[in-house]
C-alpha cells in the first residue's frame, strides 16, 4: 500500500497553481487546495483502487483534492455512520461536498437516515450535503420506487427558505433531479415547486422559478413523454395523409 505521503506527492505533481484563481471564482474554497483537476484525481483513484485505511489518512490531510480522492478510494461497505458524521463536519466547499456524496455517501443505505438528520442541521455545508445526497440518489439510483422520493418533498419544502447560496442551490438541484426521473415524479416535483413558490422567501421563489423553468421545458417533457409538443403537427398533416384529389 502506498503511504499517504506518496499519494500526496502524486497529487502535487498534478497540481497547477494557476487553476486556484478560477476555482475560487466558482466558489470552491481556495484554502487548503492544490489545483488538481477532477479527471486527474479520478485517474489516481483508479490506479490506487479501494483502500479504507489509506482513505482515512487522506481525509485527515484536509486538502480538498485529497478529500475527494478519499471518497473515490473508500469502500462503501466499510463506511460507518460515525465516519459520515466526522467527515460532513469537515466539508467546507461545494465541490468536496458533491464529490463525496456522488462517489461514496450515496452508496450506503445510511444515506437516507443522514438526509433527514443533516437537513435539520444549521451548518451550511452539512445542510447542503443532505440535499446534494437527494440529488445524487435521484440522478444515479434507477431502482428506487417513486414513493421514496415523494416522501422527501416535505424536507425539500422545509429547506427551500434557507437563503444561503450553497444550500438553496442544492435544494434546487435535488428537486430538479427528482423531477427528471420519470413523468409521475415530474408532475409531483412541479406541484412541489408551485407550493414552494408561495412561501415568503426570496430563496424559495428562486428555487421554484428555476425548477419550473426546467421541469416544464420542452426538452424535459419530450424526454419523459416521448412526444414533442412543438412538433406534433410539424411536418404538417398532409405529410401523413394524402390530400383529396
Amino acid at each position: 500500500m502506498p503511504s499517504v505521503e506518496e499519494v500526496m506527492e502524486r497529487l502535487k505533481s498534478n497540481s497547477r497553481s494557476d487553476r486556484l484563481e478560477g476555482m475560487d471564482r466558482y466558489g470552491m474554497a481556495a484554502e487548503r487546495r492544490l489545483g488538481v483537476s477532477i479527471p486527474d484525481v479520478r485517474k489516481i483513484a483508479k490506479e490506487l483502487g479501494k483502500n479504507h485505511d489509506l482513505t482515512l489518512e487522506l481525509w485527515k490531510t484536509g486538502i480538498a483534492e485529497a478529500m475527494i480522492l478519499a471518497a473515490l478510494t473508500d469502500n462503501p461497505d466499510e463506511l460507518t455512520e460515525e465516519q459520515m458524521e466526522d467527515w460532513v463536519k469537515d466539508i467546507n466547499s461545494w465541490d468536496v461536498c458533491d464529490q463525496v456524496c456522488m462517489n461514496l455517501f450515496e452508496k450506503t443505505p445510511l444515506a437516507w437516515r443522514k438526509i433527514i438528520d443533516w437537513s435539520e442541521r444549521e451548518e451550511e455545508f452539512v445542510k447542503r450535503t443532505a440535499f446534494a445526497l437527494i440529488a445524487c440518489l435521484a440522478w444515479h439510483d434507477k431502482k428506487l420506487e417513486n414513493e421514496k422520493f415523494i416522501e422527501l418533498f416535505p424536507v425539500i419544502v422545509q429547506g427551500a427558505t434557507d437563503e444561503r447560496n450553497f444550500v438553496k442551490k442544492a435544494v434546487n438541484w435535488a428537486l430538479r433531479n427528482i423531477g427528471k426521473k420519470n413523468l409521475a415524479l415530474n408532475k409531483a416535483a412541479i406541484n412541489t415547486a408551485r407550493e414552494i413558490q408561495q412561501l415568503d422567501s426570496k430563496a424559495a421563489r428562486w428555487i421554484a422559478s428555476d425548477t419550473l423553468r426546467e421541469l416544464e421545458s420542452e426538452a424535459v417533457q419530450t424526454r419523459l413523454t416521448g412526444v414533442s409538443i412543438a412538433t406534433i403537427f410539424d411536418p404538417p398533416l398532409t405529410t401523413y395523409f394524402d390530400p383529396p384529389g
